[in-house]
C-alpha cells in the first residue's frame, strides 16, 4: 500500500513560545524529541530529561546546533529525586518553568493476554506511566503556578478505548487521563492547565516492529483515514506547542487524539 500524500508542513510558529521554558521527559528520541524540537523552534528553552545520556546529550546538542536553547538532565522518572532535579535544573539554568511534558514510557512488550503479563512488567508500566506522572505533577506545580503554566501528558488512544492486545498499557494510559482530569479541576483555580496528547507516530520502537513485520506499516496506515503514521516533529510537536501556548489558554482537562483519525470516538 502506498502512503497517502504528505500535507505541506505546519506554518511557522517561531516566537509562539518565546520566553517560556519546558521540560520534556523521555525526550532523547521519538515523540519526546519531536516535541522538544518543535517547542525549541517555537522559541522555548527546553530541558531534555532522559534516562540515557547517550541519546539525551545528542538530542540537546542537535537543538542547540539548530539555533535553539536546550540542556540535558539525566532523569529516571520513576525516581522522585531525579524529577525534582530536572525541575531545579530548569529553574537554575533558565529561571522559570512554564511547561512540564511527561512523555517517558516503559516498553509495553509484545501483545499478550493479561494472564501472561509478569509482575516486573506490571511494576515497570505503572512506575513509568502512572507514578511518574504524579512525580512530574508534584515537582512542577509550584513553578507552573507561578507562571500560569501547563502540564501535558502523553497518553494513548489505547487509554481511551482499551486494547485487547496490550491491556496493561491501556490501563496505565487510562489512569493518566483520570489524573489529568482531576488535576484540571484542582489546578484550574490556580491558572494551571492540564491536557494530554494521544499520538500515533513513528518511534524507534515502531520502526523496529515494522522492520520485523513488513506488512505492519501498510496495515496501520490502512486503518487510518489520513493514510499515514504521524511524524513526531511535524505532526505531534505542533500540537504540543499549541497546548503549551496562550492559543489554548481556555482549554484544560482534555485529550487530543493525534493519530490521523484512527480513533474517532470523541
Amino acid at each position: 500500500m502506498n502512503e497517502a500524500p504528505r500535507p505541506p508542513p505546519s506554518p511557522p510558529v517561531a516566537g509562539l513560545l518565546t520566553g517560556r521554558v519546558a521540560i520534556i521527559t523521555g525526550a532523547g528520541q521519538g515523540v519526546g524529541l519531536g516535541i522538544a524540537e518543535a517547542m525549541a523552534a517555537a522559541g522555548a528553552a527546553v530541558i531534555i530529561a532522559a534516562r540515557r545520556p547517550d541519546n539525551g546529550e545528542p538530542a540537546a546538542a542537535s537543538i542547540r546546533a539548530a539555533g535553539g536553547r536546550a540542556g540535558f538532565v539525566r532523569c529516571d522518572v520513576t525516581i522522585r529525586a531525579d524529577v525534582d532535579a530536572a525541575v531545579d535544573a530548569a529553574l537554575d539554568r533558565f529561571g522559570r518553568l512554564d511547561v512540564m511534558v511527561h512523555n517517558a514510557v516503559s516498553p509495553p512488550g509484545p501483545p499478550r493476554p493479561i494472564q501472561d503479563v509478569d509482575d516486573d512488567t506490571i511494576a515497570a508500566q505503572i512506575a513509568t506511566s502512572t507514578t511518574a506522572a504524579f512525580h512530574c505533577a508534584q515537582a512542577a506545580f509550584a513553578p507552573l503556578r507561578a507562571d500560569h503554566g501547563s502540564l501535558i501528558l502523553l497518553t494513548s488512544p489505547a487509554g481511551i478505548e482499551g486494547s485487547g492486545n496490550l491491556p496493561l498499557y491501556a490501563t496505565v494510559k487510562g489512569a493518566q487521563r483520570g489524573l489529568l482530569k482531576s488535576l484540571a479541576r484542582e489546578w484550574g483555580p490556580h491558572g494551571v492547565r492540564v491536557n494530554a496528547i494521544a499520538p500515533v507516530a513513528w518511534t524507534p520502537a515502531m520502526r523496529t516492529a515494522t522492520d520485523a513485520n513488513p506488512t505492519l506499516e501498510a496495515r496501520l496506515s490502512g486503518r487510518t483515514p489520513l493514510g499515514r503514521i504521524g511524524d513526531p516533529t511535524d505532526d505531534i510537536g505542533p500540537v504540543a506547542v499549541f497546548l503549551a501556548s496562550a492559543l489554548s489558554r481556555h482549554m484544560t482537562g482534555q485529550t487530543l487524539a493525534v493519530d490521523g483519525g484512527r480513533y474517532l470516538g470523541l
